[in-house]
């Protein structure tokens, strides 16, 4: 792959084929053992900048990965003066194996990985996480185990995290909206079962394609919604068209209740676009959160405008997204009313 870039991988390849050459250089622990000294050299250069700096942050995250083991990511923050003008860069480090996820075992992984890297822990002056209580907890969290040890290491929780908690929790608190959301991830989950069922999505939607929710970045819910607002006509078509051709009894009756029961009632629709509204909004905010030039002052205008914009919407945006609905519903050709369900009566005992 890299000889199709390269003119002189090109040729130590070809050498390497006509039998020219004893030592190819191919094998795959000389290629691991390259790649490492590479990632040693540029790991080296980064911790001499941040010793030139002297002082500097630490962020750390945990996820785990496709081995379903815990990794912890570690990034220093410091300020870079080996070009022409000072900036703040931060530099990814490596990922770190982690056991013990306890606020204790993140915390001795923290100070080995900065013993080995030849880092000062008193010269830490700022340390961010996201909001779980393992990493920012007050008692025996990471961020508490450091101040104890050094007390300027101010600690700053991660905004967006912070952004997508609110926000998951304004969602989980109302049970139409998780079953709305719900409604999203089963169209995704129907399509995307087969590579057959996939092609009859993409034969009726030749536009935007959604993804599987994310559970971590709730802003990101956009990108589901958007879809399915924008193509509602094409997305109810394919799901007829799959429950019409299913051989599987489950995948026809999912199918059918998805078209008929979910996207052609107007609650739904009404739900589609509220939410994609307050999701474009939140959106916004957190990709500003994410940039590189972010100014604190500007983040608190945008933070404002965001919460100017919520009571706003909660007063006056209920009309217009009726309207919006409408029009959808119009093109879908059913009805705009809210479905009634029934009352049940129970039997006086």
């Amino acid at each position: 792959m890299v000889a199709e870039f390269d003119p002189i991988i090109r040729e130590h390849i070809r050498r390497a084929q006509a039998h020219e050459i004893q030592y190819t250089y191919l094998g795959p622990k000389i290629q691991n053992k390259l790649i490492q000294t590479l990632a040693g050299e540029v790991r080296s250069a980064i911790v001499t900048k941040v010793k030139h700096a002297k002082y500097f942050s630490v962020i750390l995250d945990c996820t785990p990965d496709a081995s379903h083991e815990e990794q912890m990511s570690l990034v220093i923050r410091c300020v870079d003066e080996s070009m022409d003008s000072s900036m703040v860069q931060e530099y990814w480090i490596e990922f770190l194996k982690v056991d013990d996820t306890s606020g204790l075992g993140l915390f001795t992984e923290l100070t080995n990985v900065l013993t080995n890297l030849e880092l000062d822990v008193d010269n830490i002056r700022g340390q961010g996480y996201d909001n779980g209580a393992n990493m920012s907890g007050r008692h025996k969290g990471v961020q508490k185990r450091l101040l104890e040890i050094n007390p300027k290491a101010f600690y700053t929780p991660c905004g967006c995290h912070s952004l997508n908690l609110a926000l998951r929790d304004m969602a989980n608190c109302c049970s139409k909206v998780m079953s709305f959301f719900g409604v999203i991830q089963c169209i995704y989950t129907v399509f995307s079962s087969s590579p057959k069922r996939w092609k009859i999505f993409k034969d009726k939607v030749e536009g935007l394609t959604f993804k599987s929710l994310s559970q971590t970045r709730w802003e990101s819910h956009v990108e589901n919604v958007k879809p399915i607002k924008e193509q509602s006509v094409q997305i109810r078509d394919a799901l007829l068209d799959l429950a019409n051709i299913a051989e599987d009894p489950k995948t026809k009756s999912e199918a059918e209740s998805l078209a008929t029961y979910e996207l052609e009632n107007f609650e739904f629709l009404l739900g589609m676009v509220i939410w994609y509204k307050l999701l474009h909004a939140f959106n916004t905010v957190s990709k500003f959160f994410q940039a590189e030039n972010m100014d604190i002052d500007e983040t608190i205008k945008l933070l404002e405008a965001l919460i100017l914009f919520l009571e706003n919407y909660r007063e006056f945006g209920f009309a217009s997204a009726m309207d919006e609905a409408k029009q959808i519903a119009i093109e879908m050709g059913i009805e705009t009313v809210f479905r009634e369900k029934r009352n049940i009566r129970r039997k006086m005992q």
